[in-house]
């Protein structure tokens, strides 16, 4: 080899320094600096390569052969940089184009503690309670068409008795027995008929709107200023006297937030599960949400009764359909009319004192 010429291998040694046109030496060059981006990587990377190519071919060298292998070399590195550099792309641009998932369960938790009353949620719930007469409504005509059908079948049968009694060839006890079970039968298709038809029965007249119901003077207090002010709160947006919700919330759980009741009735305003969810209450042990969901609740009942403030609280107690089913009155149970007697004693009036200072 001729005097003064580097070997491929002392090159590929001494790959990470530059030398200039003189041969002075610049200093180790850091080939894997910090970018900002893999186009950045890739510009800086053949700025070097071509610099490298420049220096080396300066450099004096006899050997045609040895300059050849030089370039060969580095135009592999520079392939190998340019594979890596496609590669980082790829990945950066496989991520950018994944959309983060949006977590379903904080939206449906932000849906359930939103009071605004305005969105396709709110107007779902206000329509929960009507829903619910109807479908009492419809179980009663699917238990009439039932109870007919069951009619139809006996009435073959007892006709057919008939005839065999007639031949002799049944007891008069077994004749007897079929004629008891058509009249039975047919007692059942008549009550039916007869809640379908109370059913049916407009709602009694308004005594006042649940949009009246405008809060009251009397003085009161739960002993708790949070949710004091959650009552006022929600009482003023949905249009329920705050002291209505107050007197409903002593009798129902006493103003404690854990109280449970032995039939799962649940925190503050007592929700059952089912109600809970209707109003999109996700935790009933929470105030807020408690008092949010029994007064949209309270409010529906009192526009499905018009106003009633006594068949509201019994619907609350007892459900909608059982004073539904009751003839638009306070059912008959014991549990439901002290319910509604003491909360109405308390509460003072089953009209608005605006309606009371009409009459």
């Amino acid at each position: 080899m001729p005097a003064g010429t580097q070997s491929p291998f002392n090159l590929m040694k001494q790959r990470h320094r530059i030398l200039n046109y003189d041969g002075a030496e610049q200093g180790p060059i850091n080939y894997f600096g910090n970018f900002n981006s893999v186009t950045d990587i890739v510009t800086t990377y053949a700025s070097r390569v071509s610099l490298l190519m420049m220096n080396i071919s300066s450099l004096k060298s006899p050997n045609i052969f040895v300059r050849f292998s030089r370039v060969a070399l580095l135009l592999g590195i520079a392939m190998l940089w340019l594979i890596s550099a496609g590669s980082v792309m790829a990945q950066e641009n496989g991520a950018a184009a994944s959309p983060v998932p949006e977590n379903p369960g904080v939206n449906l938790e932000k849906r359930a503690v939103t009071s605004g009353g305005t969105d396709k949620s709110t107007v779902t719930a206000q329509s929960a309670a009507s829903a619910g007469a109807t479908d009492y409504k419809s179980n009663l005509n699917s238990l009439a068409t039932l109870y007919q059908n069951e009619v139809q079948k006996l009435q073959k049968q007892n006709s057919q008795s008939k005839d065999l009694y007639g031949h002799g060839l049944i007891s008069r006890v077994e004749m007897e027995s079929s004629d008891k079970s058509l009249a039975d039968a047919r007692a059942k298709v008549e009550e039916v008929a007869r809640q379908i038809a109370e059913a049916n029965k407009p709602a009694p007249a308004p005594v006042n709107s649940s949009s009246d119901l405008i809060a009251s003077n009397q003085v009161w207090s739960t002993g708790n200023t949070r949710v004091d002010g959650l009552i006022r709160y929600y009482g003023n947006n949905y249009g329920v006297d705050p002291y209505l919700i107050y007197c409903l919330m002593s009798q129902e759980s006493k103003f404690s937030n854990k109280a449970t009741s032995p039939k799962g009735a649940q925190g503050l305003m007592q929700l059952m599960p089912g109600t809970a969810a209707r109003y999109g209450v996700m935790n009933p042990y929470d105030m807020a949400q408690s008092i949010m969901g029994g007064t949209r609740y309270l409010k529906d009942l009192l526009k499905m009764f018009n106003g009633r403030v006594d068949l509201a609280l019994a619907g609350y107690n007892a459900g909608e359909n059982a004073v539904i089913k009751h003839g638009y009155t306070v059912p008959p149970y014991d549990e439901t009319r002290n319910y509604v007697k003491l909360i109405i004693k308390r509460y003072g009036r089953t009209t608005t004192p605006e309606q009371k200072a009409k009459s």
